[in-house]
């Protein structure tokens, strides 16, 4: 019988769990994040345990995965830097481990998200997967081979290259591709040159209805996101891209547009999918990676 297996995602505003049970997510909950602070890495342990307790009075837990925002060392089980968090350096893997007392997979959310489009969504069964989420952030996780890329650092952070636009990132760069392509950025660009406010999904919906404003700054968007795909997808020529987060609501008014400038930006036919797996990717991924700890450890 397969092991069950804890599944801990940590976001910005919310951390998720569930469990993974025969290659199936049964999300149990949702707790708040703690507040960006001096002790936010030690609260968020706090949290991880009290969820990982929750789930062992319904199940019998053999591992957990923890997967959790900004540049993680996944090697080492350290939280190497979180701006949102707040937190440098937190040794995260080994902390939780030795308040649950069980052993622990550790990993970045976005490239846990890849694992899970590649092995149970929406590029299931294909060997080489390129994921890009597109929210207040853009990332992309790389799945090779079969298996999940990892690197320390801030590898896979496309959202911070270079789009060749002249605005200002929050990182304090200029022209990230964030800037101009993320949802932030597109509602912020629409309330500047528009005087109203609107979300990025409200901004797609304009698109649709003919709004000129909504449609430059869908184009801008667009066009960003293929420039920097576009050396992406030529490297790894991936059987896949996988396109997710909340931009990805947007269908074929996203997807449609991106295809036709990747086709025109790189000599490779692409196979550009929408994620499958929506906000429970990240918590899967995290599942995922217990499950394959345990597996390691029967194969040593």
């Amino acid at each position: 019988m397969p092991p069950t297996v804890a599944a801990v995602d940590v976001g910005g505003t919310a951390i998720k769990y569930g469990i993974l049970r025969d290659g199936i997510l049964e999300p149990r909950a949702e707790i708040a994040t703690p507040l960006r602070g001096p002790d936010t890495a030690r609260e968020v342990v706090d949290v991880v345990a009290e969820a990982v307790a929750d789930l062992r009075r319904q199940s019998d837990i053999e591992a957990v995965g923890l997967v959790v925002p900004g540049h993680v060392d996944a090697e080492s089980g350290i939280a190497t830097r979180s701006d949102n968090l707040g937190w440098r350096a937190a040794p995260l893997r080994d902390q939780v481990a030795a308040r649950v007392g069980l052993p622990v997979a550790f990993g970045h959310d976005v490239r846990a998200g890849a694992l899970a489009e590649a092995r149970l969504g929406a590029a299931q069964g294909l060997r080489d997967v390129l994921v890009v989420p597109i929210g207040t952030g853009i990332a992309a996780g790389v799945v090779l081979d079969g298996r999940l890329l990892e690197r320390p650092g801030p590898f896979g952070e496309i959202g911070h290259l270079d789009a060749g636009h002249t605005r200002p990132c929050v990182c304090g760069r200029i022209g990230c591709l964030e800037a101009i392509a993320s949802a932030a950025a597109i509602s912020r660009a629409y309330a500047e040159q528009n005087g109203h406010p609107a979300t990025a999904a409200e901004v797609a919906a304009r698109v649709g209805q003919g709004d000129p404003v909504a449609a430059l700054i869908w184009q801008q968007a667009v066009e960003a996101l293929a420039r920097t795909l576009a050396p992406c997808v030529t490297l790894l020529a991936p059987d896949a891209v996988v396109i997710g987060g909340g931009l990805a609501g947007a269908g074929d008014l996203l997807l449609r547009p991106l295809r036709r400038a990747l086709e025109r930006l790189t000599p490779l036919e692409i196979d550009l999918r929408p994620a499958a797996l929506g906000t429970l990717a990240g918590c899967t991924g995290a599942g995922l990676l217990a499950l394959d700890l345990l597996g390691d450890a029967e194969a040593g």
